[in-house]
């Protein structure tokens, strides 16, 4: 594969000469955006040069995806100029947006890949509805793609068969096989554990490098940002407050900035692994807590393959244990179990004093009833308002009229940040304010356990922040035992008692943060600080 970025032609566009490199390649002038009465942006200015990787950051719902969306022309600005490639969207033609098209693409976040075409099929996609290479060549440029980010024996996979880390880099492929001037990236790094982030990280360095891309990333991630970025800025209430190299940012006196990087994690785990190796002891400091759940010998496969390996664990009452492992270690897996959506293939199951493996289903009804869970996704009601959303568990659950529901709802939205949200509907609010409604629903029936799936993923770092202290609070509040899912390694190590640690289904780690810090076990250290700065 040649380093020479520049002799690359655009397979879907091959007439035309690449930009000059430092050449400005997008620029947004006076930009407005609105959605009815929602003003989102108020006369954004920006200029993206060729070859750089420029990032935007901002607090959730502040318009990044938005802007992002207008840099390839799938959303239009009501007022303002934005020009790609020297020309005013506005002003081209059908077939120069369609040429745009073929010199910009997109890393969604949600991958967007097609579930019923293999891997090597979706990645070969443009090339083979646009160019003019027979299929031997575009295999050709897929494997090699596949070799690059390290997929190999992939290509006749389907997505369902992948994990999220594998996807994003197969969306990666598909978006630069052909070799596009601009990718743009939305959250590339979100869901990922901190080794897979750092991979990811790397790739998206290698293949500007070796593409000559031009990358424009909307992330909240600021360890990334800081790794990546040539220059980056900051979107508030609809205007850049903030632009320059990040240590240039980071510094800016802007409120609303320091703000942001205060809540901003700019390192994993902030110091080196060689400062907290050492022999943990062998008796934790949780042993003889009074437990909420046991698993004994639990064993988990599905067909021939086996993903929890004999995992013996407890969960202690009233704590917060925070599960970590990377992507396919068995996570969710685990907590299926706990919540009794799962049987397992052996071992043994307790929670709130009942067997879960005694297939007795009005025992398993009675536990569930006093779990809670909140979803990755959030899984709101798109028909309902949020306070209609919130109030459901009550109203349909607990057979609460909406006037008693009412007073409870308020109190929860309150605590969780979502009050100005009540009366609007899931699809007029963000990602981020997505999940507080999730979040604040999850915990409105005060629940005697209580289950995470990443409460932090796609949160600003401002967002985090606060569902942290809400993790902590509402343990504290209600009398509750929090167990979490997460990827985040600084909140986990912040608002854990224990730390449970997963590799293929194994059981690596599992004590105070501190006693997991000090496993000697080099899987644990690695993943643990994953891209940690050594000085």
């Amino acid at each position: 594969m040649t380093d020479v970025a520049t002799e690359r032609v655009n397979l879907l566009a091959p007439q035309l000469k690449r930009w000059p490199k430092g050449a400005p390649i997008i620029e947004l002038v006076d930009v407005h955006k609105r959605f009815g009465d929602l003003h989102l942006l108020k006369g954004v200015n920006l200029t993206v040069r060729a070859g750089e990787t420029f990032i935007i950051a901002g607090q959730s719902g502040s318009g990044k995806s938005v802007l992002l969306k207008m840099l390839n022309g799938l959303v239009t600005p009501d007022e303002g100029v934005v020009k790609i490639f020297g020309k005013a969207l506005d002003e081209m033609s059908t077939q120069e947006q369609i040429t745009l098209r073929r010199r910009c693409t997109m890393v969604f976040q949600n991958y967007a890949l097609i579930d019923s075409m293999t891997v090597a099929q979706n990645i070969s996609f443009p090339l083979l509805q646009g160019s003019a290479l027979s299929p031997e060549q575009i295999r050709s440029l897929v494997d090699e793609l596949l070799e690059l980010l390290e997929l190999p024996d992939t290509g006749e996979l389907l997505p369902s068969s992948l994990s999220g880390g594998m996807k994003k880099r197969v969306a990666l492929a598909r978006a630069v096989i052909s070799n596009p001037e601009v990718v743009l990236f939305d959250e590339p790094t979100t869901g990922l554990d901190p080794v897979m982030i750092e991979f990811v990280d790397e790739l998206i360095a290698k293949t500007q490098r070796l593409y000559g891309i031009t990358s424009v990333l909307i992330s909240h991630d600021m360890a990334s940002n800081r790794r990546l970025a040539d220059r980056m800025a900051i979107l508030d209430e609809g205007v850049i407050v903030a632009e320059g190299g990040f240590d240039e940012v980071a510094g800016s006196k802007h409120p609303a900035v320091k703000e942001f990087m205060a809540s901003a994690v700019t390192e994993r785990m902030g110091r080196p692994v060689s400062e907290t190796r050492g022999e943990p002891s062998r008796t934790s400091a949780l042993a003889g807590l009074e437990s909420v759940a046991r698993c004994v010998g639990l064993r988990k496969s599905f067909g021939s393959r086996e993903i929890l390996k004999g995992i013996t664990l407890s969960i202690p009452k009233n704590k917060i244990t925070v599960i970590i492992g990377g992507s396919g270690s068995g996570k969710s897996v685990l907590v299926k179990h706990i919540i009794g959506l799962f049987q397992p293939t052996a071992g043994e199951v307790h929670v709130l004093g009942r067997d879960l493996t005694s297939g007795d289903k009005e025992r398993l009804r009675a536990t569930q009833r006093e779990v809670g869970v909140l979803f990755q996704g959030a899984a709101l009601f798109d028909s309902m308002s949020v306070r209609e959303n919130l109030a459901f568990p009550l109203v349909e659950g607990r057979k609460l009229s909406p006037d008693r529901a009412r007073p409870l709802v308020e109190d929860i939205a309150q605590k969780i940040s979502v009050y100005e949200l009540l009366d609007r509907f899931p699809d007029e609010i963000s990602n981020g304010e997505r999940k507080r409604v999730g979040l604040a629903r999850a915990l409105i029936t005060k629940p005697k356990i209580m289950i995470y799936d990443e409460p932090t993923t796609g949160q600003d770092p401002i967002m985090m922040q606060r569902v942290d202290e809400m993790i902590v609070e509402a343990s504290e509040l209600f009398d509750m035992t929090s167990i979490v899912i997460s990827h985040d390694m600084s909140s986990a190590f912040k608002i854990a008692d224990q730390i449970v640690m997963i590799y293929h289904g194994e059981l690596l780690a599992c004590g105070t943060p501190d006693e997991v810090k000090a496993c000697a076990d080099p899987r644990v250290q690695r993943f643990i600080y994953a891209g940690a700065r050594s000085g």
